[in-house]
């Protein structure tokens, strides 16, 4: 059968999709990571830090959905990074794209089945909080869901985790810790505040942008949020980063195009590979002590 009526697939072919998916991954490295990393719109280049053992398009592995947007390269890296056995998505996916919360969620299940322990995940998104500029770096704390769709909803695999999980801290504190201080080091600005996920692709209205600040967001995205959901399902540590790309501001607000994020994320990737490469090692560090 394979199906349920409303289209979510059952427990035995969700594991089985899976395991297609790993298994493929196994006939071309034998690389064994216990880091994902998962990288957001126009932030790529952290890639180009990793020492690559093995590089496979989402399209040669079964099940995976194929990045349609713009910045999106669409591979897997497996490699070292700072010394490091990392496994990277350079490209992520989307609601907006079409994809099922469980498509998007596919490869964070792939990780955990890998041996996945830890994910880092950047995005691009929008700025609310008015201490924050375009270019900024924030570290999120928490995160609200309004994108009105969850990944955990369907049958549930109990071999990947319970039916009802706790988000009580869906951001690990000692990975938040770690971040902070290794910007501290770097000498990097890093905020912190709540991420606000929703579907997309369009962006906010002003009326938009006010709801969402007074409900205690501080950024605005299309993301993570579905990533994150899916790792602490299965007991994996999150970590994530947004660079602020545009400022949100209701009173203020210009027009946004496609060019002016990515001009953005490009001029503040560089202090997230930095980031993201510290927080790394330090990681390999704290394993080989």
């Amino acid at each position: 059968m394979g199906t349920l009526v409303s289209g979510l697939l059952d427990a035995a072919t969700q594991q089985a999709q899976v395991e297609a998916a790993v298994e493929a991954v196994r006939a071309v490295t034998d690389e064994r990571p216990r880091l994902g990393i998962i990288l957001g719109t126009g932030l790529g280049k952290l890639a180009e830090e990793i020492d690559v053992q093995a590089d496979i398009p989402y399209d040669d592995l079964p099940h995976f959905p194929i990045s349609t947007v713009e910045s999106h390269h669409g591979r897997l890296i497996f490699g070292l990074l700072r010394g490091v056995s990392v496994v990277a998505m350079q490209g992520r996916f989307h609601l907006y794209e079409g994809y099922t919360p469980q498509q998007v969620t596919f490869p964070v299940r792939v990780f955990a089945a890998l041996g996945v322990e830890t994910v880092l995940i950047s995005n691009a998104c929008g700025g609310m909080n008015p201490n924050y500029r375009r270019g900024d770096l924030m570290l999120i704390t928490d995160h609200i869901n309004l994108q009105g769709v969850n990944p955990l909803v369907g049958p549930n695999v109990a071999a990947w985790g319970p039916r009802f999980p706790d988000m009580s801290e869906p951001y690990d504190v000692e990975l938040r810790r770690l971040a902070e201080q290794k910007a501290l080091d770097l000498g990097i600005k890093l905020q912190q505040g709540v991420y606000v996920a929703v579907t997309g692709p369009n962006l906010e209205t002003k009326a938009e942008y006010r709801f969402l600040r007074a409900i205690g967001a501080d950024v605005v995205g299309m993301s993570t949020v579905p990533e994150v959901t899916v790792a602490r399902h299965m007991n994996l540590r999150a970590m994530a980063i947004s660079v602020i790309t545009d400022e949100c501001f209701p009173d203020a607000l210009e027009p946004v195009t496609l060019e002016h994020v990515l001009e953005a994320a490009a001029e503040a990737e560089p202090k997230l590979t930095a980031i993201m490469a510290a927080v790394v090692e330090a990681l390999g560090e704290k394993t080989l002590a």
